[in-house]
């Protein structure tokens, strides 16, 4: 099992409901950025993120998000979550869940073609036997948000599409957005393409979606986590709200 969201804690009970979530479904947790509000400082990890999704702390594989930038170098980020987050200030790992071969990357620093952490992704994917493949972080490419698309990940969308990746994970955007499989240009891609899904549900006040972009095929404001279930060679999500309407499905790998 693999469950979380993105954007996480400010110190409300939006972000005890989403944790009390988590209390009810075992696995590993992935926190996908703005993880504690507002500056991700030591003291708003300590006050709002350890009290709710803390104590989960010990099973939970985090990236950053642009909020907890806003403390230099994301310095309590990496200080909070210890080697859990990769290496200091780099924040991108890989690891086996698993059949699958999951992939954490750091949308904050340099991430374009040539970049140390675009380098980084294509040996660990060329070193990858795994036929299942995910990978996740905070700013998407794809979005039906306000906040809009993130073209700098494009680069490492690129690398995954051609590595066979089956999901790509976000935050950032704070709803909940699946999107059918396409390729790294947006084309519709049922062979190849990667399937997108957007949860920045975990407790920040939440957008409502505007006018949907191609390929997305739902569109949910509310709190919850996203409940994925990897098999040998395929995966089930559940989108868990705390109320209002989920969403389910399943899907093969290429």
């Amino acid at each position: 099992m693999f469950v979380g969201a993105g954007d996480i804690a400010m110190c409300d009970a939006n972000s005890a409901a989403t944790a009390r979530l988590l209390d009810g479904i075992g696995g590993t947790v992935f926190a996908l950025g703005d993880n504690a509000y507002f500056s991700g400082t030591r003291d708003e990890f300590a006050r709002c993120y350890e009290p709710t999704w803390g104590r989960h702390k010990l099973r939970t594989r985090p990236v950053p998000g642009n909020h907890d930038y806003e403390s230099p170098v994301a310095a309590p980020y990496f200080a909070y979550f210890g080697a859990s987050a990769g290496p200091t200030g780099l924040g991108y790992y890989s690891f086996d869940l698993g059949a699958w071969h999951v992939v954490a990357m750091n949308s904050n620093i340099a991430i374009q073609a040539g970049s140390a952490q675009w380098s980084w992704l294509r040996q660990d994917l060329a070193a990858n036997r795994s036929k299942c493949l995910l990978a996740y972080w905070h700013h998407p490419l794809f979005t039906s948000g306000p906040d809009g698309s993130t073209t700098a990940v494009r680069d490492i969308w690129r690398l995954l599409y051609e590595a066979g990746a089956e999901l790509v994970l976000n935050g950032h955007e704070h709803l909940y957005e699946r999107f059918a499989p396409q390729d790294p240009d947006g084309r519709s891609d049922a062979g190849q393409g990667i399937r997108q899904i957007i949860v920045g549900t975990g407790g920040a006040v939440l957008y409502s979606p505007l006018a949907p972009v191609a390929n997305s095929d739902v569109r949910l404001s509310a709190f919850g986590v996203l409940k994925l279930t990897l098999v040998t060679d395929g995966y089930q999500w559940e989108f868990v709200p705390v109320s209002g309407r989920a969403d389910a499905g399943a899907a093969s790998c290429h």
